[in-house]
Protein backbone atom coordinates (compact mmCIF):
# COMPACT_ATOMS: atom_id res chain seq x y z
CA UNK A 1 0.00 0.00 0.00
CA UNK A 2 1.35 3.71 -0.87
CA UNK A 3 0.33 6.76 1.03
CA UNK A 4 -2.08 7.38 -2.20
CA UNK A 5 -3.71 4.55 -1.10
CA UNK A 6 -4.75 5.16 2.46
CA UNK A 7 -8.49 6.08 2.16
CA UNK A 8 -8.80 5.83 6.01
CA UNK A 9 -7.89 9.25 7.02
CA UNK A 10 -7.10 12.51 5.05
CA UNK A 11 -3.46 14.03 5.35
CA UNK A 12 -3.67 16.20 8.64
CA UNK A 13 -4.18 19.84 8.15
CA UNK A 14 -1.86 21.25 10.27
CA UNK A 15 -2.62 25.51 11.32
CA UNK A 16 -0.42 27.91 10.17
CA UNK A 17 -0.08 29.27 14.08
CA UNK A 18 -1.45 27.45 17.11
CA UNK A 19 -4.39 28.58 18.67
CA UNK A 20 -4.02 30.92 21.95
CA UNK A 21 -3.53 28.50 25.02
CA UNK A 22 -6.46 27.44 26.83
CA UNK A 23 -7.04 28.59 30.21
CA UNK A 24 -7.44 25.81 32.94
CA UNK A 25 -11.26 25.71 33.08
CA UNK A 26 -11.31 25.09 29.50
CA UNK A 27 -8.79 22.57 29.38
CA UNK A 28 -10.53 20.54 32.12
CA UNK A 29 -13.72 20.98 30.27
CA UNK A 30 -11.94 19.92 27.28
CA UNK A 31 -10.59 16.92 28.91
CA UNK A 32 -13.95 15.77 31.03
CA UNK A 33 -15.91 15.79 27.59
CA UNK A 34 -12.90 14.12 25.54
CA UNK A 35 -12.73 11.10 28.22
CA UNK A 36 -16.67 10.72 27.84
CA UNK A 37 -16.43 10.76 23.76
CA UNK A 38 -13.37 8.61 23.29
CA UNK A 39 -13.29 4.71 23.56
CA UNK A 40 -9.74 4.20 22.50
CA UNK A 41 -6.46 4.60 24.05
CA UNK A 42 -2.78 4.03 24.22
CA UNK A 43 -2.00 1.45 27.83
CA UNK A 44 1.84 1.85 28.52
CA UNK A 45 3.12 -0.80 31.16
CA UNK A 46 5.66 -2.82 32.05
CA UNK A 47 5.90 -6.38 31.24
CA UNK A 48 6.48 -7.72 35.15
CA UNK A 49 8.84 -10.51 34.09
CA UNK A 50 11.27 -8.44 31.93
CA UNK A 51 10.89 -4.64 32.88
CA UNK A 52 10.46 -4.32 29.64
CA UNK A 53 8.07 -1.18 28.42
CA UNK A 54 5.12 -1.86 26.42
CA UNK A 55 2.65 -0.46 24.68
CA UNK A 56 -1.19 -1.58 23.66
CA UNK A 57 -4.12 0.12 22.40
CA UNK A 58 -7.49 -0.75 24.43
CA UNK A 59 -10.83 0.08 24.63
CA UNK A 60 -11.88 2.48 27.93
CA UNK A 61 -15.16 3.44 29.87
CA UNK A 62 -14.78 6.79 31.79
CA UNK A 63 -17.23 6.85 34.68
CA UNK A 64 -16.79 10.64 35.32
CA UNK A 65 -14.08 9.77 37.99
CA UNK A 66 -12.50 6.68 36.95
CA UNK A 67 -11.27 4.47 33.47
CA UNK A 68 -12.45 1.18 33.12
CA UNK A 69 -10.24 -0.93 30.35
CA UNK A 70 -9.96 -4.79 29.86
CA UNK A 71 -8.06 -7.16 28.34
CA UNK A 72 -6.81 -10.65 28.59
CA UNK A 73 -5.58 -11.63 31.72
CA UNK A 74 -2.68 -13.45 30.47
CA UNK A 75 -1.54 -10.60 28.07
CA UNK A 76 1.79 -8.46 28.83
CA UNK A 77 -0.52 -5.71 29.27
CA UNK A 78 -2.66 -7.56 32.02
CA UNK A 79 0.45 -8.97 33.59
CA UNK A 80 1.35 -5.45 33.67
CA UNK A 81 -1.77 -3.68 34.67
CA UNK A 82 -2.21 -6.28 37.65
CA UNK A 83 1.18 -5.86 38.65
CA UNK A 84 -0.04 -3.07 40.52
CA UNK A 85 2.73 -0.63 39.42
CA UNK A 86 0.73 2.21 38.34
CA UNK A 87 -0.33 3.15 34.11
CA UNK A 88 0.08 5.88 31.94
CA UNK A 89 -2.50 6.11 29.21
CA UNK A 90 -2.63 8.59 26.28
CA UNK A 91 -6.20 9.39 25.06
CA UNK A 92 -6.63 11.77 21.78
CA UNK A 93 -4.79 12.85 18.67
CA UNK A 94 -1.36 14.08 18.69
CA UNK A 95 -2.40 18.10 18.58
CA UNK A 96 -5.51 17.55 21.58
CA UNK A 97 -3.91 14.51 23.95
CA UNK A 98 -4.71 13.67 27.38
CA UNK A 99 -2.02 11.87 29.37
CA UNK A 100 -3.46 9.72 32.30
CA UNK A 101 -1.59 8.29 35.10
CA UNK A 102 -3.06 6.26 37.85
CA UNK A 103 -3.77 3.42 40.22
CA UNK A 104 -4.81 0.57 38.82
CA UNK A 105 -7.19 -2.16 40.34
CA UNK A 106 -7.71 -5.70 38.59
CA UNK A 107 -11.67 -7.03 38.27
CA UNK A 108 -12.38 -10.40 38.02
CA UNK A 109 -15.10 -9.94 34.91
CA UNK A 110 -17.90 -11.86 37.02
CA UNK A 111 -17.13 -9.96 40.13
CA UNK A 112 -17.81 -6.78 38.57
CA UNK A 113 -20.98 -5.05 38.93
CA UNK A 114 -23.04 -6.00 36.18
CA UNK A 115 -24.43 -2.76 35.47
CA UNK A 116 -20.99 -1.25 35.03
CA UNK A 117 -20.15 -4.40 32.84
CA UNK A 118 -23.30 -4.06 30.31
CA UNK A 119 -21.77 0.16 30.23
CA UNK A 120 -18.34 -1.00 29.03
CA UNK A 121 -19.67 -3.61 26.56
CA UNK A 122 -22.12 -0.53 24.77
CA UNK A 123 -19.59 1.90 25.07
CA UNK A 124 -16.79 0.04 23.36
CA UNK A 125 -18.16 -2.50 21.08
CA UNK A 126 -17.18 -5.52 23.55
CA UNK A 127 -17.73 -7.46 26.31
CA UNK A 128 -14.84 -9.47 28.04
CA UNK A 129 -17.85 -11.88 29.96
CA UNK A 130 -18.19 -13.45 26.37
CA UNK A 131 -15.39 -14.41 25.39
CA UNK A 132 -13.47 -17.52 25.23
CA UNK A 133 -10.24 -16.67 26.92
CA UNK A 134 -9.73 -15.41 30.25
CA UNK A 135 -10.19 -11.67 30.84
CA UNK A 136 -10.01 -8.95 33.52
CA UNK A 137 -11.29 -5.32 33.79
CA UNK A 138 -8.85 -2.73 35.17
CA UNK A 139 -10.23 -0.26 36.93
CA UNK A 140 -7.64 3.45 36.39
CA UNK A 141 -7.93 5.53 39.04
CA UNK A 142 -6.60 9.16 37.63
CA UNK A 143 -3.65 10.83 40.29
CA UNK A 144 -2.31 12.64 37.61
CA UNK A 145 -4.00 14.26 33.69
CA UNK A 146 -2.28 16.53 31.54
CA UNK A 147 -4.00 17.56 28.15
CA UNK A 148 -2.38 19.99 25.50
CA UNK A 149 -2.62 20.78 22.05
CA UNK A 150 0.44 23.05 21.22
CA UNK A 151 3.72 23.83 22.73
CA UNK A 152 2.53 26.68 23.61
CA UNK A 153 -0.06 24.92 26.20
CA UNK A 154 2.84 22.79 27.52
CA UNK A 155 3.32 25.07 30.78
CA UNK A 156 -0.03 24.27 32.58
CA UNK A 157 -0.45 20.91 31.27
CA UNK A 158 -1.60 19.83 34.34
CA UNK A 159 -5.73 19.80 34.93
CA UNK A 160 -5.47 17.03 37.77
CA UNK A 161 -3.28 16.83 40.83
CA UNK A 162 -2.84 14.27 43.10
CA UNK A 163 -6.41 12.84 42.21
CA UNK A 164 -8.34 16.27 41.83
CA UNK A 165 -9.35 18.55 39.30
CA UNK A 166 -7.58 21.65 39.15
CA UNK A 167 -9.27 25.15 39.74
CA UNK A 168 -9.56 27.72 37.59
CA UNK A 169 -7.14 29.64 39.46
CA UNK A 170 -4.55 27.07 39.65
Amino acid sequence: MTATDDVCRPPAQVPASPAPPRTTAERVRDTRDLLGREVDCWVATADPRTGAPHLVPLSFDWDGSALLLATAERSIAGRGLAAGAGVRIGVGATRDVVMVDGSVTAIPTGDLDPAEADRFARRTGFDPRETSSSYLFFRVLPSRIQAWREENELRGRDVMRDGRWLAATD
